[in-house]
């Protein structure tokens, strides 16, 4: 199986089974966005234990990059802190930019620089006008860890 092929199974897997669905009774941060151009929504509900997430539900609408990313989020920032979350917002926005030709969001030196299944969105970068579509539940969470 080629790796574009296998990407793209990841992702539909993650539309078709998004983790951590839902909304959170009585959440510690929230917020909500959306994609205007696109009509792609997201909506997330964190609780925090010891200062790490304890509890994420994300809940939204619209096409298979904006709700696959989102689940994949969900996953990654279970049990992190703030502080690594906004580690890992920096390297998945790195990685869907490629400034000045490299890719800051994976350093093969760099241990647990792996971005797991959010390197199967890499692909996206070929069309410009989807990434917004792959940044939205990252954008929303950042905003949730501001609020």
């Amino acid at each position: 199986m080629a790796l574009e092929e296998l990407y793209r199974e990841v992702i539909l897997d993650h539309y078709r089974n998004p983790r951590n669905r839902g909304r959170l009774d009585e959440p510690e941060a929230t917020a909500e966005g959306m994609n205007p151009l696109c009509g792609d929504e997201i909506h997330i509900d964190l609780r925090f234990e010891d200062g790490k997430v304890s509890a994420i539900a994300v809940e939204g609408q619209g096409c298979s990059i904006s709700q696959a990313s989102a689940s994949m989020m969900s996953e990654a920032i279970k049990g992190k802190t703030r502080e690594e979350i906004s580690d890992l917002i920096a390297r998945f926005r790195g990685m869907m930019s490629l400034e000045g030709g490299t890719d800051p969001g994976i350093d093969p030196d760099r241990p647990g620089a792996s971005l797991g299944d959010m390197e199967a969105l890499q692909g996206v970068r070929q069309y410009p006008v989807r990434i917004k579509c792959a940044a939205l539940g990252w954008t929303v969470l950042q905003d949730a860890l501001q609020s």
